[in-house]
């Protein structure tokens, strides 16, 4: 299932409330699509790939392709796999240049070892601790998707996962099957006091242990690294922030303005005055 802006409402798999009405409605959404070029530009930079090298990713989840149109923009190729046949259908109706293959995840990554040289997913993972069947075990699931995509990845490479996880004990179980499946690696938390920009982005390494990128918003101590996830049920807090929201502030103002010129938009010039809260009026 491709990514949105809030945590997603229903229990079901994607195919049980997608039609291609439905499919066709999500992928025209200029919020949605906003909101996956943002996660899609923050997963494929935690990717840590080559400069100037065209690069092979797996898009799990990959919806009607919206993430796979940002890799495509930075001179990747990529394959999607997503469960939903209407996502697909309008997908291809979009003519989107990656490949696409109609598949669950949870029954494993159908491709020969070492192919990727990275993976990608947004909003899809979490899907799997559900038993939308009887004969659904959410950790076998897991484990299944885990193996197969370490499998299929090429050594050396990181596979970066972001998900809307509904509680600390979902993730532990998640990142408990990654570790099990072979991968090393932790949870990069994006803006972790924000509650509207906070994203979970799992980071995962094939073959060595490399060290986590640094989160957006969040100041982490020198030398401070993990080689494999923790959680906590606690809200972390800034350091200096003295208790205000990253989200709107002048550092934040300017990642948006550069992003945007980055996609080739119409952008103001930055001026002494960008990211000044106005006084209020009365």
């Amino acid at each position: 299932m491709a990514g949105s802006g809030r945590r997603p409402e229903h229990r079901g798999p994607p195919e049980l409330f997608y039609d291609k009405a439905e499919a066709r409605k999500y992928s025209q959404n200029s919020r949605m699509i906003e909101i996956q070029s943002q996660m899609s530009e923050r997963a494929v930079e935690l990717l840590g790939l080559p400069e100037d090298q065209p690069c092979f990713l797996l898009d799990v989840g990959c919806g009607s392709g919206l993430s796979g149109d940002y890799i495509s923009e930075e001179g990747h190729h990529w394959v999607g796999m997503d469960i939903s046949s209407a996502m697909l259908d309008v997908a291809m109706e979009r003519e989107v240049e990656g490949d696409l293959i109609l598949a669950d995840m949870g029954q494993g990554i159908p491709f020969r070892p070492g192919m990727f040289d990275g993976c990608v997913s947004i909003s899809a993972v979490q899907w799997l601790c559900n038993a939308d069947k009887k004969t659904h075990s959410p950790p076998k699931r897991l484990y299944r998707f885990f193996s197969t995509l370490y499998s299929a990845l090429a050594r050396g490479s990181r596979a970066i996962l972001q998900l809307y996880p509904e509680n600390s004990e979902q993730l532990e179980l998640i990142t408990a099957q990654a570790m099990k499946a072979g991968f090393t690696g932790g949870m990069v938390v994006d803006y972790p006091n924000s509650t509207k920009a906070k994203k979970f982005f799992l980071c995962l390494f094939v073959g060595t242990a490399g060290a986590l990128p640094k989160a957006l918003g969040a100041e982490c101590a020198d030398g401070e690294e993990s080689q494999q996830a923790k959680f906590i049920n606690e809200r972390t807090r800034f350091r200096n922030a003295k208790g205000k929201s990253v989200k709107k502030s002048r550092d934040w103002v300017l990642e948006k303005k550069e992003r945007r010129r980055r996609q080739g938009k119409e952008v103001r010039a930055d001026t002494r005055y960008t990211g000044r809260k106005r006084r209020p009026r009365f």
